[in-house]
This record gives structure tokens, C-alpha cells and sequence, in this order.
């Protein structure tokens, strides 16, 4: 299962549309960088937030999420309260192609301020925003910037087709196009 490269990356985005939009240079002055690199993607987090709150002393239940419990922000900054978290989605829209599956780990500039990024992998022929997990684990309050880098995403390309895709299972994150909360 080999990584994919920054030219089979520009490829597929131009033919099928595998990220739309489509940085094919890493955009890197003055912000936190973001487009294609050597054997990945940065991804950017857009300016769509879901900060989590306290408020309403709900309990955090994967099987009965309380949407009281976060808080819509759109903004260019989006500012995590101390040891709490946000979910966001991706500026680009995604199409994984069936014999695809990708990794995606946190950038290292916000890693290196304690702000952790969470994203499944994306599994084959699935599509949509990624819906992004941001953690702030540090006791101090902590900026993510919107329209900038926020985490890579790295292709891994398998011999052969899966016999079952996220379509085929009619997965239940498909073709999202917002911050989607948990799903049973």
C-alpha cells in the first residue's frame, strides 16, 4: 500500500475531482500552511466552528449527543476554551477514490501549542466535508485560525479495489456538508 505523491495528488484532484477546492502549491507566507505537499495534502479548517460548553451540564454520550453542549461561532479565529475542544469542517470537499483509503494527522505548528486535531481516516469512495476535532489540551485559552492549514492528509493506495466502500455501506457520515455531530 503505497504513499501517494504530490503529483499522482494533482492528478487525481484535476481529474475527479478528489478535493475540491484544489491548492496544487503549499501556500506557506504569513499563515499556517496549507496545499498540496511532498506525499499529502494540508487541509484547511473553515471558518465554522462548534466550541463545547459547559452551560447545560449535559453529559457527553456518543449514542445521545446533547447539541446544547456546544456552542456555533463563525469567525476567522476561533478561540478553544482551556482543556475543551471544537469540531469544525474542512474548507475542501472530498472524493476518495475506491481503492484509496488516507491518514490524517495534526499539523506540528499547532501540536507544538497543545492543539490537537482529530479526523478519521477517510475510507474508499467516501465524500464530503471532513468534520474535524480540535483540542485544545493546554490551561490556557487557544487560537485555530480559519482558511489556514490545520492538519495533512496522506493517500494510501491498495493493490486491488475493497470489495465494500464507504458508499456501498451507505455510510452514515456520507456526502456530509456541515460540522456533523455523532451519529448512531
Amino acid at each position: 500500500m503505497p504513499v501517494k505523491n504530490d503529483r499522482w495528488i494533482a492528478r487525481m484532484a484535476r481529474e475527479h475531482g478528489m478535493i475540491e477546492p484544489f491548492e496544487p502549491n503549499q501556500v506557506r507566507d504569513g499563515v499556517i500552511s496549507y496545499g498540496v505537499s511532498s506525499y499529502g495534502y494540508d487541509i484547511r479548517v473553515a471558518d465554522e466552528f462548534r466550541i463545547f460548553t459547559n452551560v447545560n451540564t449535559s453529559i457527553v454520550d456518543p449514542k445521545e449527543f446533547d447539541p446544547r453542549s456546544l456552542v456555533d461561532v463563525e469567525a476567522d479565529v476561533c478561540v478553544i476554551p482551556p482543556n475543551s475542544f471544537a469540531l469544525a469542517r474542512t474548507v475542501e470537499y472530498f472524493r476518495i477514490p475506491r481503492d484509496i483509503i488516507t491518514v490524517c494527522v495534526g499539523k506540528s505548528t499547532y501540536a507544538r501549542c497543545g492543539i490537537i486535531c482529530n479526523v478519521t481516516p477517510f475510507e474508499p469512495e467516501w465524500e464530503g466535508y471532513a468534520t474535524l476535532e480540535i483540542s485544545n489540551t493546554t490551561p490556557l485559552p487557544a487560537k485555530v485560525y480559519a482558511n489556514e492549514g490545520i492538519a495533512q492528509v496522506l493517500f494510501l493506495q491498495a493493490d486491488e479495489e475493497c470489495e465494500t466502500s464507504y458508499a456501498d455501506k451507505k455510510g452514515k457520515y456520507q456526502a456530509q456538508t456541515g460540522v456533523v455531530l455523532p451519529r448512531l
